[in-house]
Order: C-alpha cells, then sequence, then structure tokens
C-alpha cells in the first residue's frame, strides 16, 4: 500500500524566490530518488513559474483564474492529478502571492477533509530580506499601504518564516534580522536559504519532511483591505512568438527588462515582480525585476536564433489598462522593425474580491 503523499505549502508575497526555491528544491529530490509533483497558482493562465518549472519536471499542475482558497476543489483536484500521475511521494504548492489566509482557508479544511490522505507539513512563508527588513521596521517595503497589510499577515500566519536570498546580505544583518523576527514572532521557526548557492536548502527541506503542520491558529484578515492589496496591482500574463533573424535573445531580454524598470522607476511605481522567461527550442532564459525596479536579474541562455518565445508577467501598481500600454509600447519599442511580435494571449486584469470556498474559525 502507498504511504501518504506528503504535501508542502510554500507561500510568500510576490518576488520572494517561490519558485527558484521550488526548482531548486526539486532538483535536489529528485537525485535522492524521490517522485515530486508541482502545483502553481495565478489569477490567469500563461504563467512563467509554470513554464519555468516544467524545464525541471513534466509533473507539474497549474490551477489559475484564481488562487487556492478561492477555487479550494481545483486546487485538491490538481494534487490528485499530480499524485496519480506521477505517483509522486512529496508534492509541493506554490499558492498566489498576494494571498493571505492560508490557513483558515487551506490548512484547517486539509486537515479535516484529507488527513487520512495526505500529510501536510508546516506552512512555510518566504520572505525577502530587503522587504522584510523594511516591513519588520514599521515600513511598506515600498508596497501600497494594503499590499503591506497582506505580507504581515502572510508573516504571522507562518509556520515557518524562511528568508530568502541570503547571498545577497551580509551574515551581521543576517542575524539581526532573525532575532528580531523571533521578538516579533517568537512562536514561527526562523530558517534562510539561498537558491543560488544552495546554502541552507537541505535544512529546510529536512525540518519540513519530517514535521507535520501543528498549527489550529486562524489570524483575523480584514477582506476589505486584503481585496485592496490585490487590486492595487494591475496584472498581466501575456506570450508571444519572435521572429527575427539572428536575433541574440539575451540582449534583447536585456533591453526589455531594462526598459521596463527605467520606466516603472521613474514613475516611482510599487512593483510586486515582473517576470519574462524567453525560450529558443530547449534554451531558455529568465529575467525578473522584484526589489529595486532599476535592478534587472537574469539567468540561462536563449542564444541567438530567427524565433523564440516570450512569456511575460508583470504584477505593479498601475490599473491594467495602464499596465498593459506599458508593457505593449515596450515590447514593440525593444523590437522595433527587427523583429516580428505575434501575441499568443494577452490578459491584463484587476483581481476580484476574495471569496474563499472554506474558511474555518
Amino acid at each position: 500500500m502507498k504511504n501518504k503523499a506528503r504535501l508542502i505549502l510554500v507561500g510568500g508575497f510576490l518576488g520572494a524566490g517561490k519558485t527558484t526555491l521550488l526548482s531548486e528544491t526539486t532538483r535536489k529530490l529528485m537525485a535522492e530518488g524521490k517522485k515530486v509533483g508541482l502545483i502553481t497558482n495565478d489569477q490567469a493562465a500563461e504563467l512563467v513559474d509554470t513554464a519555468f518549472l516544467l524545464k525541471t519536471t513534466s509533473n507539474v499542475a497549474e490551477v489559475s483564474g484564481s488562487c487556492f482558497c478561492c477555487n479550494f476543489n481545483g486546487f485538491v483536484d490538481s494534487v490528485r492529478d499530480v499524485e496519480e500521475r506521477s505517483n509522486a511521494d512529496i508534492l509541493i504548492a506554490e499558492p498566489v502571492g498576494s494571498c493571505t489566509d492560508l490557513s483558515a482557508t487551506i490548512v484547517q479544511p486539509i486537515k479535516k477533509l484529507y488527513s487520512e490522505k495526505m500529510l501536510l507539513s508546516p506552512l512555510s512563508v518566504l520572505a525577502d530580506p530587503f522587504k522584510l527588513e523594511d516591513i519588520l521596521n514599521g515600513g511598506t517595503a515600498g508596497l501600497h499601504t494594503s499590499a503591506a497589510y497582506i505580507y504581515k499577515k502572510q508573516l504571522e500566519e507562518s509556520e515557518v518564516i524562511v528568508i530568502t536570498k541570503t547571498d545577497k546580505i551580509d551574515s551581521i544583518r543576517l542575524d539581526f534580522l532573525k532575532e528580531k523576527i523571533g521578538t516579533i514572532f517568537p512562536h514561527t521557526k526562523v530558517m534562510s536559504v539561498s537558491s543560488r548557492t544552495g546554502e541552507g536548502i537541505s535544512d529546510w527541506l529536512n525540518y519540513v519532511l519530517n514535521n507535520s503542520s501543528l498549527n489550529n491558529k486562524t489570524i483575523e484578515v480584514d477582506y476589505n483591505t486584503y481585496a485592496e492589496g490585490e487590486a492595487v496591482l494591475g496584472w498581466l500574463n501575456a506570450s508571444a512568438n519572435l521572429k527575427g533573424e539572428e536575433i541574440d535573445w539575451d540582449e534583447f531580454a536585456g533591453k526589455f527588462l531594462a526598459k521596463v524598470g527605467y520606466k516603472i522607476e521613474s514613475m516611482k511605481l510599487s512593483v510586486g515582480h515582473i517576470k519574462i522567461m524567453i525560450q529558443n527550442g530547449s534554451d531558455y532564459l529568465i529575467g525578473n525585476i522584484t526589489n529595486d525596479a532599476g535592478s534587472v536579474e537574469t539567468r540561462g541562455s536563449a542564444g541567438i536564433s530567427d524565433k523564440a518565445q516570450i512569456i511575460i508577467n508583470a504584477r505593479v501598481g498601475l490599473s491594467p489598462d495602464t499596465l498593459e500600454n506599458l508593457v505593449r509600447e515596450t515590447l514593440n519599442n525593444t523590437a522595433s522593425s527587427k523583429i516580428e511580435i505575434k501575441v499568443n494571449a494577452w490578459n491584463c486584469i484587476s483581481p476580484g474580491y476574495p471569496n474563499p470556498t472554506f474558511r474555518y474559525n
């Protein structure tokens, strides 16, 4: 008889580094002979995270159109699908980055309804060290106050706070940050990881694989503030085919992100994240802007060719129409007359009022 599959929920605000950690974690577990399934989540299809994780494993399901909590049955169906399709031992689920109240809407329903079928690990919430530091100091980390409210609520309900991107922060500052978290959230375990160097990943994995969620508490959430915190960001998901002659796609990606970053910085806009993925056959590049709008990060290479595909995800403090115009104009400007753009999908929305399937008190 097959043992219960273990489900690991990995939350955290937009730009915290969830997808990168999931990718590195999956590689590590698969190298140890484990069968891993991944479930991604977003308000619309055409998700960079899903395309990126499919480069690591084919055992990926996407719940799009709403968050896990507002489509709990769809979430459970995806968990079952991935588990059955891949006979997975371990399932890792990444909720929408602007989602909170996970304990009441996901953790408690799973424990109540599915405890005989799956083991639920402690709820991990990932946090970018720089945004986290500002939030703990009473700031908003450059976010709208309602979005910062969501960030704080994610920390409050977590069982494990995982400080990410530790390769970008010095050890003294990191230790001080851990100490401060321990003071504010004394009953929450604090850990740290760097997906770039691999430091801390084994420790975090060991903890979540060998402990079960004991979280029976739910937090108070003002759903009007929560809804506003999501709605202040325009959400854009788009994909297109690109065609030119001997185009250096890495150079193209760098120019596109730099131009988007410059516009956002000059307009002093809050950024959840901006992600792109350019695929050229089996070669691909991932690029993102998360913290400082002027700071662009890329990894991988899409090489040089005549054709490629691009996926764009943007979460920016603009109305959907304004965000759509900004991204379209920048994409067309970067392509100029050298690259033909054929849009496959283009969705720009503002999330609706959160309406969870279950909410346990």
